[in-house]
């Protein structure tokens, strides 16, 4: 029998470039303005209490744009953790001097017939500072005092400010941010506000914070029925009842209104107005359609007077439906399909966790050529741009509260499972935020379309890290990963994940009940013994497509998918030919800091994309399995490698290289979702008809090399080309697409031969210089076992420098003013410089 979790949902909320994600008041963007220091004993730079105090002298602290990363910044070093890519932590301090006007901040309220009005009446405003994330433990500080904090990096939380603000207008703000624990996560976290800052300002009487949420009840051609629930805030010192009223509007894509509904409501109330509107346009993954949602609270009016707008928020909204079955898998809009979805961690590269949504856009764009139509947060809700860009794109989102619960988990610091493991983390303050911290998540994150999975942990039942259970002295049968010994006694009993587990989902449910509860099992064999399994609505799968079979037999029941896989097509063909199993997140989708091997690598090599942002042989090869364009692409390597890996080389990862000795044995290999295809060499056939490798689904050709260009034709009409390398002659330098209003530029610089083809054996140093009103944010090559230079300041105007690798490197450029033009110029030694103009 079909088991309906059919989940009706939902609108998208999309931070736009004049408010934040918080649904009420005003808000202001407050990325400038700051200075920063790092507390470093090796530098005799110390830290005092005196540093939120107003009166302290910060101006010799260095000036910096947020989002901002500090441990991207400094060098790498073997004496600090793998974990986090060799980079440091510490304790930070930022300041910002914020004038906020006496009459609308501390100063005495003058009477007013309504004590709501935002504008005009002489009322006492309130104002918050939102910090969508800083890693980690914040404190807030204004004019000395305390005015807030969050000990998770990930968190977006909200300060009220108001009660610390000065008469004269000239308050400080300063934010200590401790990542003293530096190997406090297994993958890299980065340090510092490395998300937006905005000031909100609203009245005493407000929508409330994550208030909004929406509700499909249901969905024809003709018509859809739409719940939306508006609550309200009061922040006056007595809170007499107010009588208000609030208006919701639909607009469509063109701006035009298709439904509106109104109804009375009072302070401290959340009431439920209902929407009908006609002939909609679901959000889907080929065509992510979005409305427009505007909310107004109004207070009085009469026949001849309007009434006031007290507060209002506009979002982006979508509709669409979720169903779920341990039968057929999953189902959008009623159709089913295939969740082909990838892990991503939060920083790119050389840009560390600061990362502009330029940048997530091209890299987005990228993962969904490929194939890919779902995005695993791993392991933390991340920065909200990302959800609005998936809204966007149209991209399935699995979001995630923590890898980490009342227990710490080892943290690799001499390599990936290289000797002694530590144990800082996150779980020091489990206890007293989870509860809080999955709330927070869920309600920020609920209104965007894209999230179709609420996970409240990865990883936590992984054997003895730390629970342990009898079941483990069974042998390793139905284990995939690590098991560190058999049962231990000694270790905390995995009986306690199903309690945890029972209580996260229902703070879950208790927000939205749209979508279904999730976990990403690692010893499913282990939770099968606990009630972890049962307490969540869909039951995720790391590594474990062996047990996919005999647990849907067993808990027929349970709806089972892949929350992490490996990239080799068993994995796949778990999914695909199983209508049980309704996808899979490999890991992962992006090359990322941290979790590195020994000295002197930076971070993991496992993604589909580079640390760059381009797409790897991986990639090509996870092209040919999920997408449905014509795909081809041709790599070549050593036949030796197969001989030496006694046959098991994986050929997936072969580079598009051809430069080897002349007559050397050489296997090419084909990654196509083409029946067939042939190669020529120089224009002429060669290989003969291709052998298919039925462990990978790969063709391949045996060849002695000779140089030239090798082409090979599929027989979809998709064609790839090789060439051999030549001395390279210049640079070249492009600029990826920049849409309307943004203001980072992705530029390449690449080597060329004579006939401006990539000279890929190139790895020569590069020297960038800028010219105009522009930040260079960070050069990436895209090499995970090279340190690269320190980041050097933006004040510092000498050239930036970065070796080239596989012949490219991408350079980040932030335009610090509108329709200025930006001079770009990159040398090299003996290679003919090159100049672009933004």
């Amino acid at each position: 029998m079909l088991l309906r979790l059919t989940f009706f949902f939902l609108f998208a909320l999309l931070c736009t470039n004049s408010r934040a994600q918080v649904s009420f008041g005003e808000a202001t963007l407050l990325d400038d303005g700051w200075r920063f220091l790092r507390v470093d004993s090796a530098w005799n730079i110390v830290e005092s209490p005196d540093m939120a105090q107003p009166s302290y002298d910060d101006t010799r602290w260095r000036q910096v744009q947020l989002p901002h990363d500090w441990g991207i910044e400094l060098p790498m070093s073997p004496d600090k953790a793998s974990c986090q890519g060799y980079l440091p932590g510490g304790i930070g301090w930022y300041r910002r001097l914020l004038h906020i006007p006496p009459s609308e901040g501390s100063g005495a309220s003058i009477a007013s017939s309504s004590p709501l009005l935002p504008e005009g009446g002489g009322a006492k405003q309130k104002f918050f500072l939102y910090f969508e994330g800083a890693y980690s433990h914040a404190e807030v500080f204004v004019n000395g005092e305390r005015a807030g904090h969050r000990p998770s990096g990930f968190a977006s939380f909200l300060c009220d400010i108001t009660p610390h603000l000065r008469p004269d207008g000239q308050n400080m703000v300063a934010v200590r941010v401790d990542h003293s624990e530096e190997a406090d996560a297994r993958w890299y976290t980065g340090s510092g506000i490395n998300r937006h800052v905005w000031l909100i300002r609203s009245p005493q009487i407000h929508l409330a914070q994550w208030g909004t949420a929406y509700r499909l009840q249901s969905i024809s051609r003709g018509k859809a029925i739409v719940e939306v629930d508006v609550e309200t805030t009061d922040e006056r010192l007595t809170r007499t009842p107010v009588q208000l009223s609030a208006v919701v509007e639909l607009a469509d894509a063109d701006g035009r209104i298709v439904a509106t509904a109104r109804t009375p409501i009072s302070t401290q109330e959340k009431k439920t107005v209902r929407l009908s509107v006609k002939n909609p346009q679901r959000w889907s993954l080929d065509k992510p359609y979005l409305y427009t949602l505007h909310t107004r609270l109004l207070n009085g009016g009469t026949d001849a007077t309007p009434a006031a707008v007290c507060d209002s928020s506009t979002v982006k909204a979508g509709l669409r439906t979720l169903q779920f079955s341990p039968d057929r898998g999953f189902a959008l809009n009623g159709q089913w399909i295939k969740v082909k979805g990838v892990c991503l961690h939060d920083d790119a590269g050389a840009l560390g966790t600061a990362v502009p949504r330029e940048v997530w856009r091209q890299r987005l764009t990228e993962l969904k050529r490929i194939g890919t139509n779902a995005i695993r947060m791993s392991h933390n809700p991340h920065m909200p741009e990302l959800y609005d860009l998936c809204d966007e794109l149209g991209l399935l989102v699995m979001d995630e509260a923590s890898d980490e619960w009342e227990f710490p988990k080892r943290k690799w610091l001499k390599g990936w499972n290289q000797g002694a493991p530590g144990y800082q983390g996150t779980y020091t303050f489990f206890e007293e935020w989870i509860e809080h911290d999955v709330a927070d998540m869920v309600r920020r994150d609920r209104c965007h379309p894209s999230v179709f999975l609420w996970s409240i942990g990865n990883e936590v039942d992984y054997p003895n890290d730390p629970y342990s259970h009898p079941v483990l002295d069974g042998g390793t049968g139905g284990f995939t990963q690590p098991m560190y010994g058999g049962y231990k006694p000694g270790q905390p009993h995995a009986e306690r994940i199903g309690h945890i587990a029972q209580r996260l989902a229902a703070v879950v449910r208790g927000i939205d009940t749209s979508r279904p509860v999730t976990g990403a099992l690692a010893g499913v064999v282990m939770s099968n013994a606990t009630a972890y399994p049962e307490a969540v609505d869909v039951v995720g799968y790391n590594y474990t497509e062996s047990r996919y079979d005999e647990d849907h037999a067993r808990y027929p029941k349970r709806v089972i998918y892949g929350s992490e896989n490996r990239h080799d097509l068993p994995a796949w063909q778990a999914v695909e030919q199983n209508d049980h199993i309704f996808g899979q997140f490999l890991w992962t989708g992006i090359d990322y800091l941290g979790e590195a091997g020994i000295w002197p690598a930076r971070g993991s090599s496992a993604g589909l994309l580079d640390l760059k942002g381009e797409r790897k042989p991986i990639g090509w090869y996870r092209a040919a399995l999920w997408s449905e364009e014509p795909v081809c692409y041709i790599g070549a390597y050593p036949l030796a490698l197969q001989s030496a890996n006694d046959g098991n080389y994986v050929s997936s990862w072969a580079p598009d290289v051809w430069s080897y000795d002349e007559g050397q044995r050489v296997r090419v290999v084909c990654y196509t979702n083409a029946a067939s295809a042939s190669l020529t060499l120089n224009g002429m056939p060669v290989g003969g008809e291709a052998k298919r490798d039925s462990a990978t689904a790969i063709l391949y050709w045996d060849l002695n090399y000779q140089p030239g260009t090798l082409r090979c034709q599929a027989a979809n009409g998709a064609s790839y080309e090789l060439y051999t390398c030549r001395q390279p002659q210049g640079l070249r330098i492009t600029v990826g697409e920049r849409k309307a209003g943004e203001r980072v530029s992705i530029v390449t610089i690449e080597a060329v031969d004579g006939d401006g083809r990539t000279a890929y054996l190139a790895d020569c140093e590069v020297a960038l210089h800028l010219e105009g009103p522009a930040r260079l944010l960070g050069m990436e090559n895209g090499n995970i076992m090279q340190v690269p230079p320190v980041r050097r300041a933006p004040h510092y105007r000498a050239p930036s420098r970065l070796r080239l690798h596989g012949g490219r490197l991408v350079a980040y450029i932030l335009a610090e003013e509108a329709h200025a033009p930006i001079k770009v110029r990159a040398t090299a030694p003996l290679l003919q410089s090159a100049e672009l103009t933004l």
